[in-house]
């Protein structure tokens, strides 16, 4: 089979939107010819790894690349964050147009990201089999947990940004065409389908998220009992929540024991200051360590040498999950649509959201339980190790989803066949 997909990032080198469209791409590949069209800024490194990896599927993987004019590329930089939302509807428009030049041979036509809820695609124009996702949603979140440096600013973002999806969703008739003329649509979490309107026939939960390193280490073993959070420092990732959380557990402790413990915090971001301030205010600042965003190869020592993940973001998804439990790394997050989904009773305390205080006294809760019963944290890290291998490889999602093409090929095939006797 011959398939053709959109993937408007695509990066080997990198994780989230990025890793998520070379790796299913590339896992397809083992299944048909796969074509991808995706920006040219991602050419350098594709054809990098391309070059420098052996690699048989990379005979079934072929690369376009497709932008914009000069003129909207320059507008979309000027604009800021803003540019690329519309760049990339556009993007989307634009490349039916591209596509038809090319005179590609294709079965099948996947939108495979950005992972949005609210940019339709246009791919239904191509008269053939349309497929689309995962697409993701990011909820409202809750007045009381926008903190930070910049929380007027933060809450003013995050009211914009879900009406401006919302008016897409609501008003824009090409959505509606995205949705309902897609054979299937991949979603992230369960709110997807709810939020979009989308047909429950039609939707398949896809986290966008895989990892393909695994470890069973004993982190009993390890020097310190080590609490992890990793992510961009800024509002909607809730470490505000993580440091508040870990003051309450860290000041009950004895002080033989607080020499054991500590909180390390990965990342960089518009708060990463703040959180710094909050951390010495709290009093806590010496049992916090925060670094700077590591490369991706050297994430998995960090992993190794830590004991709990604790995540107290409200987004919709979160890749660093299932990479903590795939190293071993009971989770302590909130019990939402986004990293609530990713992981279970078996290998996390999820804790239910309701005020901002109570909140991160439940958070404080979970990490006493994991750190006094041992027994417990044995059994939950590893229920994660093994969770994260049957529930997050590329290999698998790529299964699922070329269960999907098949279907809807031999469907037509059976149609097809049907209509000429």
């Amino acid at each position: 089979m011959k398939v053709l997909i959109t993937a408007y990032a695509v990066n080997p080198y990198k994780g989230s939107e990025d890793g998520t469209g070379w790796n299913i791409s590339l896992e397809l590949a083992a299944y048909h010819e796969i074509t991808v069209i995706t920006r040219i800024n991602n050419r350098p490194a594709i054809e990098k790894y391309m070059n420098e990896v052996k690699d048989n599927r990379f005979k079934n993987l072929n690369f376009l690349y497709f932008d914009l004019s000069k003129f909207a590329m320059k507008w979309k930089k000027k604009i800021g964050e803003r540019g690329y939302v519309l760049y990339y509807y556009l993007w989307q428009r634009g490349i039916v147009k591209f596509i038809k030049e090319q005179n590609i041979e294709f079965d099948i036509v996947h939108a495979l990201n950005f992972h949005s809820d609210s940019h339709p695609q246009f791919l239904w124009k191509l008269g053939k089999p349309v497929f689309w996702g995962p697409i993701g949603h990011h909820p409202k979140m809750s007045k009381e947990f926008i903190r930070g440096s910049k929380r007027n600013q933060s809450l003013f973002k995050d009211r914009l940004y879900y009406s401006v999806k919302w008016g897409m969703r609501t008003l824009l008739p090409s959505f509606y065409m995205s949705k309902n003329s897609a054979e299937k649509i991949f979603v992230i979490n369960s709110s997807v389908e709810k939020v979009a309107k989308l047909n429950s026939n039609k939707t398949i939960i896809l986290p966008a998220v895989a990892t393909e390193k695994f470890s069973s280490k004993d982190r009993l073993e390890n020097e310190k009992f080590t609490f992890l959070s990793v992510g961009r420092l800024m509002y909607m990732k809730g470490f505000d929540l993580v440091i508040e959380a870990f003051k309450i557990f860290y000041e009950n402790l004895n002080e033989r024991e607080k020499e054991k413990v500590n909180l390390k915090i990965v990342g960089k971001g518009e708060d990463s200051e703040y959180l710094k301030r909050l951390s010495e205010k709290l009093g806590v600042n010496e049992a916090v360590e925060f670094i700077e965003w590591v490369e991706k190869d050297k994430m998995q020592g960090i992993y190794e040498s830590s004991s709990v993940f604790v995540f107290g973001s409200h987004e919709g998804a979160g890749m660093v999950v299932p990479e903590a439990l795939a190293m071993g790394l009971p989770v302590v997050c909130l019990k939402n649509f986004g990293p609530g989904e990713l992981c279970d009773d078996s290998n996390a305390i999820r804790v239910e959201v309701s005020n901002y205080n109570q909140t991160s006294e439940d958070f404080a809760r979970g990490m006493n339980r994991l750190y006094r019963t041992p027994d417990l944290y044995k059994k939950m890290s590893k229920n994660a190790c093994h969770y994260g291998k049957e529930k997050f490889s590329w290999k698998k999602k790529a299964k699922i989803i070329n269960e999907q093409y098949e279907k809807v090929i031999n469907a037509e095939t059976n149609k097809n066949l049907i209509t000429q006797f």
